[in-house]
């Protein structure tokens, strides 16, 4: 029932396709009636909540097909190709984008692990995958319901971040929560290092400087990073640089500055991998692109 009713409700805002914000600062409505091939993409920490339709994000070869039943949750900025293969007129993809805010995320989760009754993180075990798929709960939707109620500029300046802390809290303590507090709670190791590796992707950043700078030895960064990702933290930064690119180009960027503005300083080197990477050279991509933009 309350499923329904979030449906409705955003079924009953927004119109037409495209985004459309809240007013509840990092939260939008989207809807597509067109299918959208997979493309370059880069997901942020990000909880996506498909209510019609189905949604496709493909991470290093892995395909994850999300819709009604399971809502995606992103931890950390990841390389990705993402599309509404099947969105049409008949069928379209409606659904809620919800960014999740690092400082928030991570206050909520120290608390947990440090409360009386704290949800302890597991010892040992492998890192847990970053990009993950999660059941609906009854604490997930009345949490989302009691978001997106908010209609008014009123009841969103008063309310807004307590509702978005709620859902938060939601998502800590669902299906995604070991994942979600691995994160941004204590021990967020590989988050830190990935949120560093996201703001310098133009610089020259070693492993061994990553792996230094969450006070790790370089196997242990390597094995725990691949754990969380499903890549080597090589394979990570050429994927977060050539995703970045093919965006950058799509948008109209020149190929030359394209590679640059994401750490490349040989064009030639930039063209191989670009081709190796989508089956295109960067201007064979920019002219047969006019790249479908992703709406999420």
């Amino acid at each position: 029932m309350t499923r329904q009713k979030i449906t409705q409700l955003v079924n009953d805002r927004i119109k037409q396709d495209g985004m459309l914000e809240t007013g509840v600062k990092g939260v939008s409505l989207f809807k597509v009636t067109n299918a959208i091939p997979c493309t370059p993409a880069v997901y942020e920490p990000t909880v996506i909540v498909i209510l019609s339709g189905r949604k496709e994000a493909i991470l290093d070869g892995e395909r994850f097909i999300y819709d009604n039943s399971r809502y995606m949750c992103c931890t950390v900025s990841l390389p990705v190709e993402a599309g509404t293969p099947d969105a049409s007129s008949d069928d379209p993809l409606l659904g809620v984008a919800i960014s999740l805010d690092t400082k928030v995320m991570t206050e909520l989760a120290i608390e947990m692990e440090t409360s009386v009754g704290a949800i302890k993180q597991p010892k040992g075990g492998a890192q847990p995958q970053s990009l993950s798929l999660a059941n609906w709960d009854d604490g997930f939707s009345d949490a989302l319901l009691r978001l997106l109620q908010l209609d008014n500029e009123m009841d969103i300046a008063i309310l807004g971040e307590s509702r978005l802390r709620e859902l938060y809290f939601s998502v800590l303590k669902g299906d995604a929560g070991i994942s979600a507090r691995r994160a941004f709670g204590i021990g967020n190791e590989i988050a830190r290092a990935i949120e560093y590796l996201s703001m310098n992707l133009a610089k020259n950043v070693t492993i061994d400087q990553l792996a230094s700078l969450v006070n790790m030895s370089r196997a242990v960064f390597h094995r725990k990073f691949k754990e969380a990702t499903r890549m080597s933290p090589i394979q990570f930064m050429k994927s977060m640089r050539l995703n970045n690119a093919a965006m950058k180009i799509a948008a109209g960027m020149n190929v030359n500055e394209a590679a640059m503005a994401v750490g490349y300083v040989s064009s030639s080197q930039f063209s191989r991998e670009f081709k190796r990477m989508y089956g295109q050279s960067p201007k064979q991509w920019s002219q047969s692109e006019a790249l479908l933009e992703n709406v999420v």
